[in-house]
């Protein structure tokens, strides 16, 4: 697991609902049961600073690192996405974004797959060169076409004529996503079942970690578009509900594991 994802994993899932900032010591310590190295998490921290994600901050047990209002957003709404069992119902309508050209011809290759990479991971898949789609419009989207200098109109637009079938396809490899979900319930089967009452709390942690670590990959692979257009048993059924068994079954553990990393001088 990199350093720097890992570090997105524990905000996002542990320090998120702690205000946000830990020392860097616990982050250092909560980081060693995933098999990062210290000088490899300081090395992540200080990139995530340069790229606005974290700011550094003093604190009692000493020097810091918070997250950026931007990391909040972003986390706010990823954790939104991972824990989606509840989430409520479709409209029918989607969200369209239309690029206007030549702007991002203009945009080096590097940043156009920046651009697409942060469009996929918002749930937006490629509908045409220049128009992406998504079931439900996302907050970060317009922020993050200004930001890249893009020009771009936005509808909601409800699909009344053609083969809805082939539309998703044109958009999304929904086959390859089904086949990812039921590969990641094959892989965290054996890890998961292996943490018992007796396990300690350590190992618990350091399983969940996994377990979350995988399931996020998901947010830049799955649109989770409604049911309504998904091929019958979707996968991604049975594997959302793999993931809400196991993550609420590991928490208690986990979080005592977080709270002594940050209470630990």
């Amino acid at each position: 697991m990199q350093a720097r994802s890992a570090l997105f994993d524990l905000y996002g899932d542990h320090l998120r609902q702690r205000g946000g900032r830990a020392p860097i010591a616990a982050l250092i310590r909560l980081l060693a049961p995933l098999g990062v190295a210290a000088p490899a998490v300081r090395t992540a921290v200080s990139r995530m600073v340069r790229q606005g994600w974290l700011a550094p901050v003093r604190l009692p047990s000493g020097p810091g690192y918070q997250l950026t209002p931007r990391a909040v957003r972003r986390l706010d709404e990823a954790a939104a996405r991972i824990y989606r069992t509840g989430r409520g119902g479709w409209d029918g309508r989607f969200d369209l974004i239309v690029v206007a050209l030549p702007e991002p011809a203009a945009l080096r290759r590097t940043e156009r797959d920046r651009l697409a990479a942060d469009l996929a991971f918002l749930g937006y898949g490629r509908l045409e060169q220049s128009v992406w789609i998504a079931a439900r419009p996302a907050g970060e989207a317009d922020q993050l076409l200004v930001d890249a200098g893009v020009r771009f109109d936005r509808f909601s637009a409800t699909h009344t004529g053609g083969d809805s079938a082939a539309m998703i396809s044109r958009a999304w490899n929904i086959s390859a996503v089904g086949a990812a979900y039921s590969g990641f319930v094959a892989q965290l089967t054996p890890a998961v079942s292996a943490v018992t009452r007796l396990t300690d709390d350590r190992s618990a942690y350091a399983t969940r970690c996994a377990l979350v670590h995988a399931w996020r990959a998901f947010l830049f692979r799955d649109p989770q578009l409604p049911a309504s257009v998904l091929p019958p048993d979707w996968p991604g059924t049975a594997a959302a509900a793999f993931f809400d068994r196991h993550a609420a079954r590991l928490r208690p553990a986990a979080d005592r594991f977080v709270d002594h990393c940050l209470r630990e001088n």
